[in-house]
């Protein structure tokens, strides 16, 4: 058994982290001494590998919570399909270097920007969280979605990317504005009418995925800089 501070030099997760992670359900210690310490075991230390790779990959923390909680949990699958999300990074990563060194050398701007494109990522880890997850919120999805098409796919993405737009109309006002409150009900109906019943919890973890890197390029894109994290602050301001 190992102590929290022991679980913290390991693994460099701080013990605060770890403290939210015990209240939140996501990591509970194995043991608590008469003290009030907290006491962690292999399955604990096995579980934190998980909700560290998982991290790794910018889930938000209720996401993992509920991934690792379903009966359906898999950990060998799940195992592979995180090593095929970390090589997608890898590539990725590696497409933005070797681009970055070409017009470091030729000193010119490409005009190239598909080392930048994120979709293969993004449609892979949707995909491997429904596998994951087969929570409430992802079978509503997935009957939802089973009946579309990629016109009709690509027609939500868009109308979603202009509730962005929206946002981004607006990233100079506060982020609890009325304006910015009104944004985050649509964007929470919006989710709501189209993909699964969007919660308050669910929407506050989706604004943390926002402001993930993959995320957050596209929702600046629409938006313009910095649109991602007023998004999030609205969010938090809204449902807090």
């Amino acid at each position: 058994m190992m102590t929290v501070h022991e679980v913290s030099r390991i693994t460099g997760v701080s013990i605060r982290a770890l403290h939210h992670y015990d209240q939140i359900g996501l990591l509970r210690p194995t043991a608590v001494t008469e003290a009030g310490y907290r006491l962690y075991g292999d399955a604990a230390l096995k579980r934190l590998q998980q909700i560290l790779l998982f991290r790794e990959l910018e889930f938000p923390l209720e996401d993992i919570r509920a991934i690792l909680d379903s009966p359906d949990f898999d950990r060998n699958k799940a195992l592979e399909q995180q090593i095929h999300l970390l090589e997608l990074r890898k590539e990725h990563l590696s497409n933005l270097i070797r681009m970055a060194r070409e017009m470091k050398e030729s000193g010119e701007i490409s005009m190239k920007f598909d080392a930048f494109d994120t979709q293969k990522i993004d449609r892979y880890a949707a995909e491997a969280k429904a596998a994951w997850g087969k929570t409430e919120a992802w079978r509503e999805y997935e009957s939802k979605s089973a009946g579309r098409n990629g016109e009709e796919q690509a027609k939500l993405n868009q109308e979603m990317m202009n509730i962005f737009r929206e946002f981004g109309a607006v990233r100079n006002q506060a982020p609890d504005s009325a304006e910015a409150a009104a944004l985050v009900r649509k964007l929470q109906a919006y989710i709501t009418d189209h993909y699964y019943h969007c919660t308050d919890a669910i929407l506050l973890s989706l604004g943390q995925m926002y402001t993930s890197e993959s995320f957050t390029e596209n929702i600046d894109r629409a938006g313009g800089s910095g649109t991602a994290v007023f998004v999030r602050e609205a969010i938090e301001a809204a449902v807090r």
